[in-house]
């Protein structure tokens, strides 16, 4: 099944015309992090082993944002501020916004990107609300 697949991609590339491989590496490139190299037919082959040692670094591109803490009761201006920015980040209603932060911590925004991310955690950190991201 899998040669069967594999074969379908590789004569499908095949028919790309130079543009449209161009474009397909460019994409390539940008999904999955890596780089293309130009290498002349005179140049010496390279042999890159992997090093145990060295840990791979991978560039996170979606994050979670957690909140962790809220205002007690005594402050009830500063819990009304949250849950209303609880009720436009996750669309629950103010009944379960209110639930949410009974049980903290507890993730609000799963696998987004950082500027979201940052945008939510400034606004709730605007308000008293200790907010995580990872």
């Amino acid at each position: 099944m899998i040669l069967i697949l594999v074969n379908e991609i590789i004569e499908k590339l095949k028919k790309l015309t130079l543009l449209e491989a161009s474009e397909l590496v460019k994409q390539i490139e940008q999904i999955f992090g890596v780089e293309t190299i130009n290498i002349s037919s005179s140049s010496v082959p390279i042999h890159v082993k992997p090093s145990i040692d060295q840990p791979i670094e991978t560039k996170q591109d979606t994050f979670d944002v957690i909140l962790e803490s809220v205002p007690g009761e005594e402050e009830k201006s500063k819990r009304l501020a949250i849950f209303r920015i609880l009720r436009e980040v996750t669309l629950l209603g103010l009944k379960e916004a209110k639930e949410l932060t009974n049980s903290l911590p507890k993730m609000i925004k799963e696998s987004i990107s950082k500027q979201q991310a940052e945008d939510i955690q400034i606004q709730l950190q605007n308000v008293g609300a200790v907010v995580k991201i990872q």
